[in-house]
């Protein structure tokens, strides 16, 4: 005979759909049924997003500080081949002053790494945290990676956007970035459509630029959360199962996270670097 404590555990535990649903959930001002409103404010991903911008400032602060001008250490080393690439691939993108532009990319990918790196931290880690310090009814949602969440990933895109027409006007002038949104690319004549062409450009570079970001990690937070369902199960299957395929897709993982980041510095300095030439 089923006890009743047994019974209500079950009452209470949740579905898989249910369980996946909560975890998808961000600590928001509005309804969780909602997909994209520019009025909803994700306090999770703005958290995170905000700290590890803080924390990859320290890191790059720590480096520049401990530089020494003989032998470098392992982190010293570590950073000076990271600084290296990202200015190489500066070099051969962008034609110009590179004086912040190879800095910004180095930004870019150490913060987006470090946003995507949040992935590897448990799915129960802070909703048991919370149950232990009993403000799960306090903070009922909390979603960690800030770059699968829609909102943040088109922000930080919209962060390029805002950029690419920073430097348009820098190097080509108010008047001559105007010019080239009228005239660009067949000829004043056709000023209606050549507007209508580069705002679709604009548009298209920012959306895919966020989404692309979003859509990998959304979908590597979704496939642990299956793991982790797996791992539910009470049987020596699921437990072995849950173990192998957690690691497989964790070590898996790591290229994605490291290879979004990248990507996403990558095209940062493509967009910039088509906004210091001329159609």
């Amino acid at each position: 005979m089923t006890s009743p404590t047994v019974e209500g555990a079950a009452a209470h535990a949740p579905t898989a759909s249910e369980y996946i649903k909560h975890h998808l959930g961000h600590l928001s001002n509005k309804h969780q049924d909602a997909v994209v409103d520019f009025s909803i404010i994700n306090f999770d991903t703005l958290f995170w997003s905000i700290s590890m911008g803080v924390l990859g400032c320290l890191i790059m602060w720590s480096a520049a500080r401990r530089a020494t001008s003989g032998v470098p250490g392992r982190f010293q080393a570590a950073v000076e081949m990271l600084f290296e690439m990202v200015d190489n691939q500066a070099k051969a993108i962008v034609h110009g002053d590179r004086s912040f532009i190879a800095p910004l990319a180095l930004t870019v990918f150490v913060w987006v790494a470090l946003m995507n790196s949040l992935d590897f931290l448990p799915v129960d880690l802070f909703s048991e945290a919370f149950k232990w310090m009993g403000v799960d009814n306090i903070l009922p949602y909390h979603r960690v990676v800030p770059t699968a969440d829609l909102n943040g990933s088109l922000g930080i895109a919209l962060g390029v956007f805002a950029l690419m027409i920073y430097y348009g006007i820098k190097i080509k002038g108010l008047g001559g970035w105007i010019h080239e949104l009228f005239a660009a690319p067949f000829g004043i004549y056709m000023a209606p459509f050549n507007l209508l062409l580069n705002i679709i450009e604009y548009a298209a570079k920012t959306v895919s630029l966020g989404m692309r970001l979003f859509g990998n990690m959304f979908a590597g937070e979704l496939l642990f959360l299956l793991i982790a369902l797996l791992g539910a199960m009470a049987t020596t299957f699921g437990f072995v199962g849950h173990v192998i395929a957690g690691s497989i897709w964790a070590i898996f993982h790591i290229l994605i996270v490291f290879l979004q980041a990248f990507i996403f510095m990558m095209l940062t300095l493509v967009y910039i670097g088509q906004a210091h030439e001329g159609h």
